[in-house]
């Protein structure tokens, strides 16, 4: 069964059915681990690699405006993608499934952890999981680093990109909107240097879906229109605020449940430059200002949204849970907790469907201007260095007990103590890497071995590793 791509108006249906679609879209949410590099790998690796949908520039264009917006990019590059190929509906079923697993996991997990504290088992299968993402991490800076740095200048930018986000910490939109400047007047100084991508023109003969599509005169959508904009703006604030609405008039406006929603819906419109560059200011307001949960507890929800499927910026709904569980007076504990949960999840991610579906059409018909296109290409080149320091946060904090931070002057690096290095982390690492890499085993495949490793190490050894 196929559908079309134009809610309003009658066109060729897509290749590739809605159905089909559904299912690798569903897969991209059950395999999304490893915070924001680990889902761009899974995504790059289905879309791109294996089903051929969208080309590496498309790709790479699509998450650079991803990069650019509040709130989590992976989620919203999914989106993006699932509404090129099938408008709306296509974006809102590849969003609801890249969020679903993790929010099932982390509420279910939430209520386990209310109840019982951690569980060891549990504990242990994730890191099983989480040492194995490695992989996935390490392919994906590879495969997008040979597509995206096609010359030393490319090279350069990204080496800068890492060094000033990773050594210097600069705000992660700074370094986007440097890399767009030098991009943007390099265009002009050395044109070799920064030419356009070479794939930006729909191409009725290309291999990858989308390029055909529009080669085809297909996707309509894509096209800007003032007063679609208008209407997409309007219908998501209100599916965005009238939960909130209606919690304030159920619980007022000082309830827990309120204050809930009140606070998550300012940080979903603050959260640039991913999770990582705003947990420390959500951890102080939940914990110190708010004083919904311990620190102790804060730390135990980023592990579980670290190792659980979906966007690292989950750990809200953990951290909505366990607020509105101990405190919310108007409701029973646990229907406080679910309640608190789903609305914490709705106003983080109801923002991302508004972004995609209001700005997305503009970020496609500004592939036809050379001078910006050559501009988001040294974007993309940043974004390969902002991936790298991603990866080499992960790698550090999962193959590492401990991991602290040394100033030297303005410079600041995470170091590892190497007394602290998991063996069986590390050996699990290792493995995936050969599972995948080498032999080509599936990624599903290697996660399922690695938390089976997990578990059986606590079953052997009677700890956790």
């Amino acid at each position: 069964m196929t559908v079309t791509i134009d809610d309003s108006t009658p066109s060729t249906p897509p290749s590739i059915s809605l159905g089909e679609a559904t299912r690798v879209w569903a897969k991209v949410g059950l395999l999304s681990f490893g915070g924001p590099a680990g889902q761009i790998a899974v995504m790059h690796r289905e879309l791109v690699e294996k089903h051929k949908w969208i080309s590496d520039a498309r790709f790479l264009h699509a998450l650079n405006y991803c990069m650019l917006l509040p709130g989590p990019e992976a989620a919203q590059l999914a989106i993006y993608i699932g509404w090129l190929l099938h408008r709306t509906v296509g974006g809102l079923i590849a969003g609801l499934l890249f969020v679903l697993p993790g929010f099932i996991t982390i509420l279910g997990l939430s209520i386990i952890y209310a109840l019982y504290g951690q569980v060891p088992l549990i504990v242990a299968v994730f890191f099983g999981l989480k040492a194995a993402v490695l992989a996935v991490v390490i392919e994906a800076v590879l495969r997008i680093g040979r597509k995206a740095l096609k010359n030393r200048v490319m090279v350069g930018i990204a080496i800068l990109a890492f060094i000033a986000i990773y050594g210097f910490k600069v705000p992660f939109p700074l370094i986007v909107l440097m890399a767009g400047l030098v991009g943007f007047l390099g265009r002009w100084w050395l044109p070799k240097s920064f030419p356009a991508p070479a794939s930006t023109a729909a191409d009725a003969s290309s291999e990858y879906l989308i390029d055909r599509l529009l080669g085809q005169g297909q996707l309509r959508h894509t096209k800007p229109s003032a007063r679609r904009a208008v209407r997409i703006t309007f219908t998501w604030l209100v599916i965005w605020l009238l939960p909130v609405g209606f919690v304030i008039g159920a619980f007022g406006v000082h309830s827990v449940l309120a204050q809930e929603g009140i606070f998550f819906s300012q940080t979903a419109v603050v959260t640039f430059g991913g999770a990582y560059a705003v947990l420390a200011y959500i951890a102080q307001r939940a914990v110190e200002s708010f004083h919904w949960i311990s620190p102790g507890q804060m730390l135990d929800g980023l592990a579980l949204a670290e190792t659980t499927p979906g966007p690292l910026i989950m750990v809200l709904q953990f951290v909505a849970f366990l607020g509105a569980y101990h405190h919310e007076t108007g409701l029973p504990p646990m229907a406080a907790g679910v309640v608190g949960s789903v609305l914490t999840t709705w106003v983080t991610f109801a923002p991302c469907f508004l972004w995609i579906f209001l700005g997305a059409p503009y970020v496609e018909a500004l592939r036809s201007n050379r001078a910006l296109n050559a501009a988001l290409s040294t974007v993309t080149a940043a974004i390969v260095g902002v991936v790298l320091n991603l990866s080499v946060w992960f790698t550090l904090h999962t193959l590492f007990g401990t991991v602290q931070t040394r100033r030297y002057g303005v410079l600041a690096v995470e170091v590892p103590q190497w007394s602290t290095l998991h063996g069986l982390a590390t050996a699990l690492a290792v493995g995936a890497m050969l599972a995948m890499l080498r032999f080509k085993i599936g990624m599903g495949w290697t996660l399922l071995g690695s938390g089976i490793v997990g578990a059986l190490s606590l079953v052997l050894i009677g700890h956790l590793p």
